[in-house]
């Protein structure tokens, strides 16, 4: 992925090397591929941890925190991609009459912090708090991609950025808000599969950056899409269970099999259309 010379993004919070206060929530231990599921199950956690004790507590230095050269080219990256989700959507919405795009911040931090969500860990991985407008991430997940999933390269990183702003691109519009005040009135199965709609379309707005990105940058190339698509097969619900368990359970799906995350992914690189992207309305056999 060609990014030199790209501008970096102004909404960007770095909390790396703070902790922040409160009472930790949702730990899912040292598993690894347990906290790949959480993420992997990635997308907004909001509606996990909303009724976990709210945040509380100042932020405080980690005094052994010193980034690495790595980590540091992987903020700048990270912030370049945000930049670049800003410029597409920010034009896409201008242009299809969607109004001004609000463009969400990005929280850099490592280990723990507060959010209007709840007290975020590293081990839920990415994730986005429709509550206050940002997604979250601890750098260090980039290396368990490669290290467990070997789900690896800029774009696949790229990829699981835009994910999240797709997250947040439903929130501007209206749709994550509506998903969540229905799953509030559902039986556990039913939340799922609504939970695994709202997943897919992320994967689908992901896809349509992308789609967009390539065209207003000339950036991408084969093999960055290819990469995206080797990520999106490695983080379906049935790859990931049967990875950590040895099988999988349909009916706690919650982000879709590989196979329809890879479609929604595809079709909005496609597309570029946010309206083939309405995997609400769909009935569960067309997705």
């Amino acid at each position: 992925m060609k990014l030199n010379g790209r501008r970096t993004s102004s909404h960007v919070e770095d909390r790396r090397g703070l902790s922040g206060g409160g009472k930790a929530g949702l730990g899912l231990g040292g598993i690894v591929v347990v906290a790949l599921l959480t993420f992997l199950m990635g997308g907004d956690l909001g509606d996990v941890f909303r009724n976990v004790a709210s945040s509380g507590g100042l932020a405080t230095q980690q005094a052994s925190y010193e980034p690495t050269a790595e980590n540091e080219a992987l903020a700048t990256f990270s912030s370049q991609i945000l930049a670049s989700t800003e410029d597409v959507w920010s034009r896409y919405f201008a242009s299809n009459g969607l109004g001004t795009y609000e463009a969400p911040t990005l929280v850099l931090y490592t280990g723990t912090t507060s959010t209007r969500c709840g007290q975020g860990q590293a081990a839920m991985g990415p994730f986005y708090c429709s509550a206050d407008k940002k997604l979250y991430i601890d750098l260090s997940f980039f290396s368990s991609m490669k290290q467990q999933l070997g789900a690896d390269g800029d774009f696949a990183y790229a990829y699981v950025i835009a994910h999240e702003v797709g997250h947040h691109v439903q929130h501007v519009l209206g749709t994550l808000d509506q998903a969540h005040a229905q799953m509030a009135r559902m039986n556990a199965s039913d939340s799922n599969r609504m939970s695994v709609r709202i997943e897919l379309q992320a994967d689908f707005y992901a896809g349509v950056w992308a789609h967009y990105e390539k065209a207003m940058f000339n950036s991408l190339d084969q093999g960055d899409l290819e990469e995206a698509i080797r990520c999106a097969s490695v983080i379906g619900d049935d790859y990931l269970q049967k990875k950590a368990q040895g099988y999988a359970v349909e009916e706690s799906f919650t982000h879709g099999t590989a196979a329809q995350r890879m479609r929604w992914l595809k079709r909005g690189m496609e597309t570029g259309d946010i309206r083939q992207g309405d995997t609400v309305s769909l009935r569960d056999s067309q997705l």
